[in-house]
């Protein structure tokens, strides 16, 4: 019989969390984590994103800008769709990763089934939301007047602190769906399911560069997300007033949109609507002659 004490203890393999800029996994280049802690037990070591990482990431969402709102609402869909299905086949990892980070596996099962959720709901709306905002107006002259919505651009994301990944998962949703591209910041807290999503979206037909994911401290980088010249509308999620007068300072510079999503509980219908799509579209009003 085998002697147990001489039997060889495996070591698991630990996952290493990084950034999604792109279409790609890079370490940050600053080299600087923090560790994501437990009950005072280390469960992973996070990046602490730089300004340098920012700026790469809004390069990335403004290269795939033009191709993704060029895109078919119908195929927007049908990724969102796919997406859908890819976080359910990984479900129990989500809901292992959630469970990691304080929640109880019952509160964990339902995070992870109302995201699912929220991305089918999603790729419903992508061809449908500019039927309910476009319109045909009344002129006084012979013409069609048109408005139609047309998506801002890129957004910057700094999504809820207290939902590590159904608030996330939301306004991703929501902003892709019209045709924007963004740049998120996860939770600080809770950053584990954040980088496995990026994940899910890597093997879902999404286009490089579409969505980037950040970790890291909101002190250093909020001013980035709100000041940045090349980002069009920033979403915010936390109540912070401090904050959000910061925000509403740099987002002036070049009159970027401030939307802002405070005091919302991620897990009801009422975290979820077109009008969500709305707050990051334009509105472009056409005329066209009639007759001669």
């Amino acid at each position: 019989m085998a002697n147990p004490k001489n039997k060889k203890t495996r070591l698991a393999v630990g996952k290493t969390y990084k950034l999604y800029i792109d279409g790609k996994f890079p370490r940050t280049e600053s080299g600087r984590y923090y560790a994501l802690k437990n009950n005072d037990e280390v469960i992973a070591n996070i990046c602490l994103s730089s300004r340098k990482d920012t700026r790469e990431a809004v390069v990335a969402a403004r290269k795939a800008f033009a191709g993704w709102s060029r895109t078919s609402a119908y195929l927007r869909g049908q990724i969102l769709y796919r997406v859908a299905e890819m976080l359910e086949g990984r479900s129990e990892q989500f809901v292992a990763e959630l469970v990691k980070q304080g929640l109880s596996k019952a509160k964990a099962t339902k995070e992870v089934a109302a995201s699912i959720d929220r991305l089918v709901y999603y790729a419903g709306w992508t061809d449908k939301f500019q039927q309910v905002f476009s319109s045909v107006n009344p002129v006084s002259s012979s013409h069609f007047n048109f408005t139609v919505p047309e998506p801002t651009g890129v957004v910057t994301i700094i999504a809820p602190e207290t939902s590590g990944l159904l608030g996330l998962v939301s306004n991703i949703a929501a902003a892709i769906a019209g045709g924007n591209t963004c740049v998120a910041l996860a939770s600080y807290s809770m950053p584990l399911s954040a980088i496995s999503f990026t994940e899910v979206l890597h093997a879902s037909d999404l286009q490089a560069g579409v969505v980037n994911v950040l970790t890291g401290s909101r002190e250093e980088l909020t001013e980035q997300f709100a000041a940045h010249m090349d980002v069009n509308a920033i979403v915010y999620c936390d109540g912070d007033a401090a904050v959000d007068r910061e925000i509403q300072l740099h987002a002036a510079n070049n009159i970027k949109r401030v939307v802002r999503r405070t005091d919302i509980d991620w897990s009801t219908e009422k975290a979820q609507g077109p009008y969500l799509i709305r707050d990051t579209q334009e509105f472009k009003t056409t005329w066209h002659p009639v007759g001669g």
